[in-house]
């Protein structure tokens, strides 16, 4: 019999109880559907969390918090060690910077508090800094600020309730209007001596201004200062990085900060690929790192399992489905004895007659999972519009912007075809080895 004929002749004997193969279908269909969904949630929230993390860290950046000595444990970075990285292939850039404290600086009639940041700038611009005014700096009492720096500027005073709106934003009436770049601002800087507070004000000019962040959620706030201006700082201050001495302990011994160590040092790939080999050539040399591909790396191993989990929970709805399906061939090997009877009396090969009910079983669940894809994809999008509605409404919280609550990449329904049409071929399998055992007498008697 040719592979036409007994295609024709299984959807021939299938219409002859639709309820049935209605049923066993729908039962087929509901098991995928369940699987499918139910995987979509684990692949949605990975999606979510790769996506967060891709947007708020930026793919080729390496932080390097410091260096595990064997003889003197965890050390600071320093020149020495910027200078090692900045040798390593494909380095980008390396980035180091010195933090200061918040300082008051006062533009006019205007004051804000700013953290004060020492920092290569040849380094920076080539890691990716831009300006949205002016220039870079060019000598020590020259400065760069954050883009969101004129946006603190609020009026000096102590008066706060009238400046500011009910989303904690300075009135329009209020904010600085005049132009920042070339302008001298006061760089305050206090001290603590015999109980008293002591005030220097440092001259600085403002240089240029840093383009707005890419991120809506970063705050630009900071201001770039020399190492001349740190200089004069800790000269007034008598402290490292002019840290403040506790009014109530004035005697406290000050930590002892080299000159050229760094508080904060970044590493930046050429490109993503590269951020994996410069990983283990910081491992190999004792500086942990810290990037985003390796916290990508953890997330994806995580959600994996999570993924395989519930995938394997979706699998036991496909194999109580396949239940149905068991019973359904079973019903059918005995209501066409006589065909089989039939068909061996003229002949016909006890494989091909197995092919036909394994034909037949695998019918029912392909079309099963066919409609079962469809339904996990609709109720995929309900789910994504909906959820968050209900959310609001019932609990009166507000989602995480961007979160996705099922996701149904291509290979979710390739998967569940696959397991799907194993588990029928199996559950077809024993009805199907039935029917070639039937006896020819006996089936054309009907007394199978």
């Amino acid at each position: 019999m040719r592979l036409k004929d007994q295609f024709r002749f299984v959807r021939q004997n299938m219409k002859k109880n639709r309820t049935r193969l209605f049923m066993t279908i729908l039962a087929t269909a509901m098991s995928v559907a369940f699987l499918i969904v139910l995987a979509s949630v684990g692949f949605g929230l990975h999606k979510s969390i790769v996506k967060e993390t891709l947007e708020r860290r930026i793919v080729t950046e390496i932080e390097v918090p410091g260096k595990e000595d064997p003889q003197n444990g965890f050390k600071q970075l320093g020149e020495k060690d910027v200078a090692f990285f900045e040798k390593i292939k494909d380095v980008k850039a390396v980035t180091r910077r010195k933090n200061l404290q918040d300082y008051q600086f006062e533009v006019g009639e205007h004051q804000t508090y700013a953290r004060a940041v020492v920092a290569d700038m040849p380094s920076e611009m080539n890691s990716g800094l831009e300006l949205s005014e002016g220039r870079l700096p060019k000598s020590d009492h020259e400065v760069l600020v954050g883009y969101h720096f004129v946006e603190d500027l609020r009026p000096n005073g102590d008066a706060t309730e009238d400046v500011y709106n009910e989303k904690g934003q300075i009135k329009e009436e209020y904010k600085y209007k005049g132009e920042l770049v070339g302008k001298k601002i006061s760089m305050n800087v206090i001290k603590f001596e015999n109980g008293k507070e002591i005030k220097e004000k440092l001259e600085v000019t403002i240089a240029g201004i840093r383009k707005k962040p890419t991120k809506e959620w970063v705050y630009d706030n900071v201001v770039f200062v020399s190492n001349g201006v740190l200089k004069q700082v800790e000269e007034f201050t008598g402290t490292p990085r002019g840290m403040m001495k506790d009014p109530n302990n004035p005697d406290m011994e000050q930590p002892d900060i080299p000159a050229d160590q760094y508080d904060e040092v970044k590493i930046y790939a050429k490109d993503m690929e590269a951020v994996k080999d410069i990983t283990v050539k910081l491992e190999e040399n004792n500086y942990p790192s810290y990037s985003v591909i390796n916290e990508l790396k953890d997330v994806n191993v995580m959600f994996t399992i999570v993924k395989a989990g519930l995938i394997f929970i979706g699998t036991i709805a496909i194999i109580i489905a396949s239940i149905g399906i068991y019973n359904t061939m079973t019903m059918a090997v005995t209501e066409r004895a006589p065909d089989i009877g039939i068909m061996k009396a003229i002949g016909a090969n006890p494989k091909t007659i197995k092919k036909i009910f394994l034909l037949e079983s695998s019918y029912i669940g392909l079309i099963g999972a066919a409609i079962g894809t469809l339904v996990a994809y609709a109720i995929s999008l309900m789910v994504n519009f909906g959820l968050p509605i209900i959310i609001r409404q019932a609990f009166g919280e507000e989602p995480p912007e961007g979160l996705i609550f099922s996701h149904i990449p291509y290979t979710l329904p390739i998967i569940s075809f696959i397991i799907c049409y194993l588990v029928t071929i199996l559950s077809g399998l024993r009805p199907a080895q039935r029917a070639t055992k039937v006896d020819v007498l006996k089936a054309l008697r009907r007394e199978v």
